[in-house]
């Protein structure tokens, strides 16, 4: 099997070392700067605490025409990327390929569908449907990745904790590709779990971090000081009970209440979500995949975000004082 990581990142060099380590699939990398420099010297390497896994990279460049069709390219670029990727990535696309988006918040296909949302793409993460054109939904295998991964340097992964894939078909069911592509994970040490509603998988990972990321990300706190001030606590479940209503009307109730999710977040000790990691290292920042599009799927749908709304401009407000993200945007 044929992969490409368009995206060689924490978790786009996560999925390509283990896959490439196993040995069953030819991995190569789009990348570009630094990171592209490290592959070609180092090949895909990862640490898992005192192991260094290691793996042979089968090509890597910054042009897609090098690297010609493949039978799966997962896409781990952060979201504010993604529209350029997807135009750059049509040499890697074949009839067949399937399109693993590897990626944090709603994905541009999240809406197709959904009789209640309409049937324009969602603005906040594909505006124009850019997207959407450059990458059928028919290709795209729907995916959650819960791990936590860094990376110390260009070309290097750090593997904290996790590592859970949840892979399926964006419109439900169950299907051989599916099956197949789950099997060469799970051989590359993944705990792979092949959903027939991936879609609700997406939403429930995206209820507990549309507020801990945002947050985390404006006050420079670990995740267990956000749950521990018991006024920043509630103002999250707030935000989240109307998350939970949009849900209701999107077919992807979630029965937990934000308090049971708290604890099981609070179990993870302190870390720092992946919006405050950008906010450290003078990344963009996620916010439109992860806030803006709930926000926008509220208004679709005649849910009142109000907590919500104040998240969105709090964080949207720091991220343009700090050069994190852009002045003039969707809903602003």
């Amino acid at each position: 099997m044929k992969v490409s990581i368009v995206g060689a990142g924490a978790i786009g060099g996560f999925i390509g070392t283990r896959l490439a380590a196993a040995g069953e699939c030819q991995v190569s990398a789009l990348a570009r700067g630094a990171t592209l420099a490290a592959l070609r010297e180092h090949g895909w390497r990862l640490r898992q605490g005192d192991t260094l896994v290691r793996g042979p990279v089968a090509a890597a460049s910054n042009d897609a025409h090098d690297l010609g069709v493949q039978d799966v390219v997962v896409i781990a670029v952060k979201g504010p990327a993604l529209a350029e990727v997807a135009v750059a990535i049509a040499p890697l696309l074949g009839p067949q390929t399937i399109v693993l988006p590897a990626m944090n918040g709603v994905p541009w296909w999240f809406s197709q569908g959904i009789p209640s949302l309409g049937e324009a793409p969602l603005d906040s993460v594909d505006p124009g449907g850019r997207i959407s054109t450059a990458i059928p939904q028919s290709q795209v295998v729907g995916c959650v990745v819960h791990a936590s991964t860094s990376t110390p340097e260009p070309g290097l992964v750090m593997h904290k904790m996790g590592q859970g894939l949840i892979i399926g078909e964006p419109q439900g069911g169950m299907s051989e590709r599916v099956r197949q592509l789950a099997a060469q994970l799970k051989h590359a040490g993944f705990d792979v779990t092949a959903s027939p509603d991936v879609r609700y998988e997406i939403w429930y990972k995206l209820w507990g971090n549309l507020t801990m990321n945002p947050v985390s990300a404006v006050t420079g706190a670990t995740i267990d000081r956000v749950l521990a001030d018991a006024q920043v606590r509630a103002f999250c479940s707030c935000a989240m009970r109307e998350a939970s209503a949009i849900g209701e009307r999107i077919g992807c109730r979630v029965a937990q209440t934000p308090e049971d999710r708290h604890q099981v977040t609070a179990k993870l000790g302190a870390f720092k979500s992946s919006m405050l990691q950008d906010v450290e290292a003078g990344r963009p920042i996620e916010l439109d995949s992860i806030v803006t599009a709930v926000q926008e799927m509220g208004r679709r749908v005649g849910v009142a975000t109000p907590h919500i709304d104040i998240l969105l401009g709090l964080t949207r407000l720091f991220g343009r004082a700090h050069g994190l993200y852009p002045d003039v945007a969707v809903g602003s």
